[in-house]
């Protein structure tokens, strides 16, 4: 990305708020990335640059928010139903009756572009050779079928607006690009940066243009690292900095295992061993805080079964650079969400992931080689004693 012209105005848009924080990572990493891109051409850094979010509560709440006080962005929201009840409601009923799907995207972006709009007027100077630009904040949104059309929309809604457009740090599974309608929206961004090899080698073999297409590691690799504020009081509790294996579940990986508990099976029988066999502690990390995929659900239960224990400790929700210093003081760590083990590798701590899509087993493959025994699919999850397994191979490979 630091290739690109950063003097014009820029949009980010599909990021879904961070309450999931990968996606504020991605988009934290992503800002510092074209402030600093902007200093380094000799660009104004006061020239827009819009985060277009489902919450903007969620990111106020959180290091966004910091970025936003210092003047290195601005934050949208989308138009919502509990905003703009009629507007919402008159939108729908539009798209179903004339089937102008892209219609309801133009409302939803609708704040977003008179701000930039407005923006533009009195903005400083800027290269008008070039087009403004939206950068589609991809992460693995193109790996969900039920996204794909809304996503599809989206970017058409940028074209038409005469925007170039990116998409950025994406994952996609190759399978999907068999969808002609998904292969002409990839083809329609005038380019893409794959966060993991598997994605870049699929994008490439399905025809996309080699000149358009890059391989670059995830934004959030360059996340900062800050001492939580609760820290000491973690510590107190039980999080022991070198002597502490970090866990992440998630609901999502949960309702992907074709054995039902299985993971929530695995993940007790670690534990079990660990207590039993070590001198180590668990903290319990969660990274996904929405209500409907919210990862303390899963690590709760976890923690009430070990609480008495003293050596289990449940970490709170907390901005995406405070959880990455949680992790980086772990001795071991086991994650179901993407950008927690991402926090994790980054850190140079050793990581063990249980995954169920390409964005785990590409990124795997591109640090070590490979994915096996790096990554565990929750799909082919069959024993009880799975995790226990994998994480003596990587304890005996680390010595």
């Amino acid at each position: 990305m630091t290739s690109m012209n950063f003097n014009r105005p820029i949009i980010l848009y599909m990021h879904a708020g961070s309450g999931n924080h990968g996606c504020e990572a991605i988009v934290n990493t992503t800002v510092k990335k074209i402030v600093e891109g902007r200093r380094q051409q000799g660009a104004d850094t006061k020239l827009p640059l819009f985060v277009v979010t489902n919450s903007a509560k969620e990111d106020r709440q959180y290091s966004l928010g910091k970025l936003e006080q210092e003047g290195l962005c601005t934050i949208v929201e989308e138009n919502h139903i509990d905003r703009n009840f009629f507007d919402h409601v008159f939108y729908y009923i539009y798209r179903k009756l004339t089937g102008d799907e892209e219609s309801f995207l133009r409302y939803r972006f609708k704040d977003a572009f008179e701000a930039m709009k407005k923006a533009v007027e009195t903005c400083p100077d800027w290269d008008e050779r070039l087009r403004p630009l939206a950068v589609s904040i991809g992460g693995d949104n193109y790996c969900y079928p039920e996204m794909v059309s809304d996503l599809i929309l989206a970017h058409n809604v940028f074209l038409e607006r005469g925007f170039e457009t990116i998409l950025w740090g994406c994952s996609v599974e190759p399978d999907s690009l068999e969808d002609k309608n998904l292969l002409d929206d990839m083809n329609a961004f005038d380019t893409i940066y794959a966060r993991e090899s598997i994605t870049y080698n699929a994008l490439k073999d399905a025809g996309v243009a080699k000149d358009m297409l890059f391989l670059e590691k995830d934004p959030a690799f360059e996340l900062v690292t800050t001492k939580p504020k609760d820290f000491d009081t973690k510590v107190k509790e039980g999080f022991k900095p070198g002597k502490t294996i970090g866990i992440n579940l998630s609901p999502m990986v949960q309702d992907r295992e074709t054995t039902p508990g299985i993971t929530m099976k695995n993940y007790r029988n670690f534990i079990d061993k660990i207590l039993e066999t070590t001198d180590l502690n668990i903290a319990l990390i969660p990274h996904v805080v929405w209500p409907s995929n919210d990862d303390r659900k899963p690590l709760s239960e976890l923690f009430s079964q070990y609480k008495d224990t003293g050596r289990v400790v449940m970490i709170d929700d907390c901005p995406a650079e405070e959880l990455k210093g949680y992790i980086s003081k772990c001795c071991f760590f086991i994650g179901a969400r993407t950008h927690s083990t991402i926090a994790a590798y980054s850190s140079n701590v050793p990581t063990l992931v249980i995954g169920y899509s390409v964005k785990s087993r590409g990124i795997a493959t591109d640090l070590f080689g490979s994915y096996d025994n790096y990554v565990l699919p929750v799909q082919e999850l069959k024993e009880e004693d799975s995790l226990i397994k994998a994480y003596e191979y990587l304890k005996e490979r680390m010595a």
